[in-house]
């Protein structure tokens, strides 16, 4: 995947920039008041702040470290999770504010996450790994239902299942349709995988990163010829390298 790491990063680092910002604002605004209670309050809010700050610029420092030394943490990996789902909406807003596309931005964390489980190294089993994509892969003409069994797939050749449920059966890994993710998230607590790669859109891809919390996932996003959510397709050999990249089937 091309986008760059960096355009996520510094939008991390804008955000907590603005967050920055408020918090001077409201101190400002509460210390204009000559009130005991103002000053009570702005105590706490300052120590509060600090606390929030600090724990979220580690948590970003730690992502930066990782990258630039190409090398995971496991002790700093709460941290990061953490400035990740409380930046990562802020991030969005920035980038918006500095005229960087909503899909550029996301594509840019998909790119930080990949990186971030390549460098754990995992040696997982096959059966230990589910390739979970959505149902818009499916040709919208086929007559076969896959979502609750992806053996009804035929390998006709009109869209990617065939090929991806021949690379899942290489590879020993679980393969599963979704329509949406309730049901995404049921196949997650029925089989329990170590690692997921998942395909969708910059949208679906993001939420559900953030969604499997601390659950490593290679994210692959889909190809949209024909628009969103129909008759979709998706590159088989990034989803081999997501694999390879969680599989010890795949290891050389």
């Amino acid at each position: 995947m091309g986008t760059r790491k960096r355009i996520y990063i510094g939008l991390l680092l804008g955000s907590l920039l603005l967050l920055a910002g408020f918090v001077v604002l409201l101190w400002y605004l509460i210390s204009q008041r000559d009130l005991v209670i103002n000053h009570i309050i702005l105590i706490m809010l300052a120590a509060l702040a600090i606390l929030v700050f600090a724990g979220l610029g580690i948590g970003i420092m730690a992502l930066v470290v990782m990258i630039w030394r190409s090398r995971s943490f496991s002790s700093l990996e709460n941290l990061i999770h953490r400035a990740h789902e409380l930046l990562f909406p802020l991030a969005l807003l920035t980038g918006s504010l500095v005229g960087i596309p909503r899909e550029k931005v996301i594509r840019s964390y998909i790119s930080v996450n990949n990186y971030l489980v390549s460098l754990k190294h995992l040696y997982l089993r096959g059966e230990q790994v589910m390739i979970l994509v959505p149902h818009c892969l499916q040709n919208s003409e086929c007559p076969h239902k896959i979502t609750m069994d992806v053996k009804n797939c035929k390998a006709c050749g009109k869209c990617s299942i065939g090929d991806l449920k021949k690379m899942a059966d290489q590879y020993q890994a679980i393969l599963k349709v979704a329509t949406g993710g309730t049901l995404a998230r049921k196949f997650l607590i029925d089989h329990r995988p170590a690692g997921v790669v998942a395909v969708a859109c910059e949208r679906d891809l993001s939420l559900g990163i953030q969604d499997m919390g601390f659950i490593p996932v290679m994210g692959v996003l889909n190809c949209r010829p024909n628009g969103p959510c129909i008759n979709t397709g998706v590159s088989l050999q990034e989803v081999e390298n997501a694999l390879r990249s969680l599989c010890k089937g795949g290891r050389d």
